[in-house]
């Protein structure tokens, strides 16, 4: 193999896939990136058996072939090269060894055969749809904040997403849960998708695709089926396994009759929660809202730390109430609000409560509260 590539356009290309690369790794081939030229274009391969990521770009490939070498390693070397280099990649006969040469500096780096390289099996994926870019962002940043990182509970540990009906429109759903407090997020159904399974899309898999997707204007192309999942966009093609497991009832724990409604200046909200849980326990995170008429009281107290209010004018109609909530929770998803006023419903001290944007009315977010 021997090809040369400009330096920008190979580092772009090597930020994409040694993502995937864990760090460590008990199985040698699994630290390295499948490398193969021919036709015009290098491609690189990286997995981890649950993910695989694909990436193409074109370069002058004089003599075609493939090796697979260790994939960070290569990303320093190339991040370390200077800006406008050429660079030249090449293996010898017996492809131990990958030369990397760009002006007078010169490295190589050890081989594994790429025979031992996990291979990619052509699954039959039968659902197909184009979803845009940016539904697909906003579907994912929307939701991504309430992923469960508790193991145990490994079917919470990413978004599940389906195809779902609101008001009898069509619609594709994103939902998470981590049991402390759900998100779900919709956006039109695309074409195609109407009969798709509900899948789980793994944590890692989520990052890696929102990474990837963050400049991309074209829609995405997305195939999936039970057990696994494809996005292809550009030259890159990012493949997961998805969690095999049964997405809880979500739509039982959303309540229908929360009958006192709190409208806040989300920003002003935040604000004012940020600097009340200054002084909230690390372990709880807890702050209380005591609400009133047209007036809502934050408060926090530590035995340690000390206590903190701030007070603030809302629109609050209804009888007087006190809950508590976990400061985080409520920072993130006052961070998801988009228009100026979010509407919080509630019915009582211990029961869920909901809170909506009312700039984006196809998002919903439910927090239970906690004693304070």
């Amino acid at each position: 193999m021997k090809l040369t590539i400009e330096r920008a356009t190979l580092l772009a290309a090597l930020g994409h896939v040694q993502n995937v690369v864990e760090r460590r790794n008990t199985i040698p081939i699994l630290s390295n990136v499948l490398v193969s030229a021919g036709d015009g274009q290098l491609s690189m391969t990286a997995t981890d058996l649950d993910l695989t990521i694909v990436e193409r770009v074109a370069s002058e490939a004089r003599q075609s072939g493939a090796t697979t070498t260790p994939a960070h390693t290569l990303y320093d070397i190339v991040r370390k090269l200077p800006e406008g280099a050429q660079v030249e990649l090449s293996t010898g006969k017996d492809d131990a060894r990958l030369a990397i040469v760009a002006g007078r500096s010169s490295f190589s780096l050890p081989c594994l055969p790429k025979e031992d390289f996990p291979a990619q099996t052509d699954d039959k994926l039968p659902t197909r749809f184009r979803v845009a870019a940016e539904d697909l962002r906003r579907l994912i940043d929307k939701t991504r904040f309430a992923i469960s990182t508790e193991e145990t509970r490994y079917y919470l540990n990413g978004i599940y997403l389906h195809a779902a009906k609101s008001a009898g429109v069509a619609m594709l759903r994103a939902v998470a849960t981590d049991g402390h407090r759900l998100a779900q997020v919709e956006s039109p159904l695309p074409d195609g998708a109407a009969g798709m399974p509900g899948v789980i899309v793994p944590r890692k898999a989520i990052a890696e695709l929102r990474r990837l997707i963050d400049q991309v204007a074209d829609p995405i192309e997305v195939s999936l089926s039970d057990t696994k999942m494809r996005f292809s966009f550009g030259q890159t093609v990012l493949t997961t396994k998805l969690i095999d497991g049964t997405f809880p009832d979500y739509q039982r724990v959303i309540p229908s009759d929360n009958d006192k409604t709190l409208e806040v200046d989300c920003r002003r909200f935040a604000e004012a929660v940020d600097r009340v849980s200054t002084i909230s326990t690390e372990k709880s995170r807890s702050i209380k809202l005591t609400i009133g008429k047209d007036r809502l009281q934050l408060s926090a107290t530590s035995p340690e730390a000390g206590s903190a209010s701030e007070e603030m004018e809302v629109s609050y109609p209804g009888d007087s109430l006190e809950i508590g909530f976990n400061s985080k929770y409520l920072l993130d998803i006052a961070t998801q609000i988009d228009g100026d006023i979010a509407r919080i419903d509630l019915a009582d001290a211990v029961s869920p409560t909901i809170v909506r944007d009312l700039g984006d009315e196809r998002a919903l977010y439910v927090l239970m509260p906690m004693r304070v």
